[in-house]
């Protein structure tokens, strides 16, 4: 998340655990700073990230993380991709909008499920 709303979004994110009933049994917060990353899908950019770890409770975890995407959605956040097994193909476009430009280039015999999920 932007360092400008970190302050109230990540309390927010945490109100929605909370609220769920539900709990990570890890959490890991970094802070990135504000040197642009060059690759074009890189996840680091100046803010905050909060990673969790959430047992696999299917729908629950379905209906929370819907919850969760939306605060970081709203705060102009985005989710990391090598780590979500749920994102949906809009955030996904939203967050990395440079993946045209991998798409343009990707062999088309090299189709992987994640990229099938979100750019199609």
């Amino acid at each position: 998340m932007p360092w400008a709303v970190a302050d109230t979004a990540l309390p927010e994110l945490l109100a929605v655990i909370a609220a769920s009933g539900q709990g990570s049994f890890l959490a890991v917060l970094k802070r990135f700073g504000d040197r642009p990353s060059p690759g074009w899908l890189s996840f680091p950019c100046p803010g905050v990230t909060l990673a969790l770890d959430f047992p696999n409770l299917r729908d629950r975890n379905a209906a929370l993380f819907s919850r969760m995407d939306a605060v970081v959605r709203a705060a102009g956040g985005r989710l990391y991709p090598a780590k979500d097994a749920h994102m949906t193909p809009d955030d996904y476009r939203h967050g990395y909008p440079r993946w045209q430009d991998l798409e343009r280039l990707r062999d088309p015999l090299l189709l992987s499920r994640f990229w099938q999920r979100v750019t199609t």
